[in-house]
């Protein structure tokens, strides 16, 4: 059924690096990082923290970058090694065992150097689809905090055409110290999207109201109910926003 409300599932993971960990519903509260009062009392922070999974490494990893050249190492490991494209470890073997024998030698790499520098393109050991009409946004885990070491850059995929990796493209800033990626820690968050929430026609459609002058009766007086009247009112309760989005 192609609506937003379908009851099959909007996304599947595929387990295609044994053992490796597996996508979690993304937590309100940021697995504990947001502020009591934020968790508590904040409904946009809860609902945006919440929205999606969280997809991790397949294993425990680090990054060191010269401002040129990039080295790597794995838990386990005895040395550092040049970084071009990787392969985790052990993991063609296991491909090969249960692909088709006509995909043998094709499992997808595990990191990938890309042209510009510090540009490094990391698999989550998974591979993803979508129902028809559905795509999936990768992007940085909201709300979680986001390590200075690197940034994440965000994609939009329509997995319903395209079947393959999940994986996400990351750009290393800090030069000459270890960058270390956990399986503990979420590497990208994964969100829903479904087509026609991001077409053109929706964001090149928008209204602008261009001076508090043209703001229209019900406007200020939707203003005067969620801003205005509970800040007049001595004994209001708290959270009222979240309270009553709630109870939907």
């Amino acid at each position: 059924m192609d609506a937003i409300g379908q009851p099959t599932p909007a996304v599947t993971f595929y387990t295609a690096v044994p053992g490796c960990r597996t996508p979690m519903r993304a937590d309100p509260a940021a697995l504990g990082t947001l502020p009591a009062r934020g968790f508590q009392y904040c409904e946009a922070l809860r609902a945006a923290s919440s929205f999606g999974w969280y997809v991790f490494p397949p294993i425990d990893f680090t990054l060191q970058w010269d401002g040129s050249e990039v080295i790597w190492t794995y838990r386990g490991a005895k040395a550092w090694y040049p970084l071009t494209s990787a392969q985790v470890p052990g993991y063609q073997a296991e491909f090969n065992k249960v692909a088709p024998s006509r995909l043998h030698g094709f499992s997808p790499p595990f990191l990938s150097v890309g042209l510009e520098p510090g540009l490094i393109q990391v698999w989550s050991g998974l591979m993803i689809e979508s129902a028809e009409n559905w795509s999936v946004l990768v992007r940085p885990p909201a709300n979680l905090p986001r390590s200075l070491a690197f940034d994440l850059y965000e994609g939009i995929v329509e997995t319903d055409r395209w079947f393959g990796p999940l994986f996400t493209n990351i750009r290393l800033i800090k030069t000459d110290a270890p960058i270390h990626f956990s399986t503990e820690i979420p590497l990208v968050q994964v969100q829903p999207l479904h087509r026609r929430v991001y077409a053109e026609e929706v964001s090149n459609n928008f209204r602008l109201v261009a001076h508090p002058s043209e703001f229209s009766a019900e406007a200020w007086s939707r203003y005067e109910q969620t801003i205005v009247k509970p800040n007049l009112e001595p004994h209001r309760p708290v959270a009222a926003y979240a309270a009553s989005l709630r109870r939907r």
